[in-house]
């Protein structure tokens, strides 16, 4: 089937239309793609926004929250008028309002070894929006194993960082860390930053869907608040990696 834009979609776009190496061939490949935000809490929230405002044809939320006074420094789509209700039922509803032409799926269950087969299906791209490392091991092993590209980011006070993974093109998120790193109970953040790091991955999502410019493969982008400073760290596939290394258990 072919698929083309909407006069109404040409216009909606037309600012991105306009970016040069980016036209209609691309918008239309946004269109056709479906990503999985894996997380709607301020990572998700921003990388969510942006990818259903540029026009991403399908946006599966998945999230088992509900919406706490303490999540509205970041979690830039709920108000104080939705806490107690679901973050997907929400952030839905939001997303729907911000852009109709795209297909809006929330999903409110925990990301799990039961769980993530039936999640990834007939999806493109994978952002990860968690907040504890068991999770985003398990995403991070599942998108190799089914090859799809994952977005992964983390944040800690002022900083993020931020690292594009394309299954056998580079390194996987357990080349950078083999054993998931120690982590506090509650995890410190000041405001912009899930924003800061979520409107990248969103970015990054859409090169790598489209088809344009240099995603960050192989490169960690650390974002340091406080000196407002970005850096980028080499990063190397291990040979030695349990996912995606040569002695991988799954071929």
């Amino acid at each position: 089937m072919t698929v083309g834009l909407t006069n109404e979609e040409l216009a909606r776009y037309d600012r991105q239309l306009k970016v040069p190496t980016f036209g209609v061939n691309e918008q239309i490949k946004l269109k056709q793609a479906s990503i999985l935000i894996a997380g709607v809490g301020g990572l998700g929230s921003a990388a969510a926004y942006y990818l259903v405002a540029a026009g991403v044809g399908k946006v599966k939320l998945v999230d088992e929250g509900r919406i706490e006074l303490s999540n509205l420094n970041r979690q830039i789509l709920y108000s104080t008028n939705d806490l107690g209700k679901l973050k997907v039922t929400v952030a839905s509803r939001r997303l729907r309002d911000l852009n109709p032409e795209v297909d809006i799926v929330g999903i409110s269950e925990k990301i799990s070894e039961s769980t993530i087969n039936g999640l990834l299906k007939d999806i493109d791209l994978v952002i990860d929006g968690q907040d504890n490392f068991k999770t985003r091991f398990l995403i991070n092993e599942e998108c190799v194993k089914k090859k799809i590209p994952l977005i992964h980011a983390a944040v800690y006070g002022f900083e993020g960082r931020l690292m594009t993974i394309i299954p056998y093109k580079g390194p996987c998120l357990r080349c950078l860390l083999p054993e998931p790193p120690p982590e506090p109970p509650i995890v410190p953040v000041m405001a912009p930053t899930p924003g800061i790091l979520g409107a990248l991955q969103a970015l990054e999502a859409i090169k790598v869907l489209a088809g344009v410019g240099e995603p960050a493969i192989g490169k960690l982008i650390i974002v340091d608040g406080r000196e407002l400073s970005f850096y980028t760290i080499n990063v190397e596939k291990d040979p030695e990696c349990p996912i995606c290394g040569e002695k991988k258990v799954d071929d």
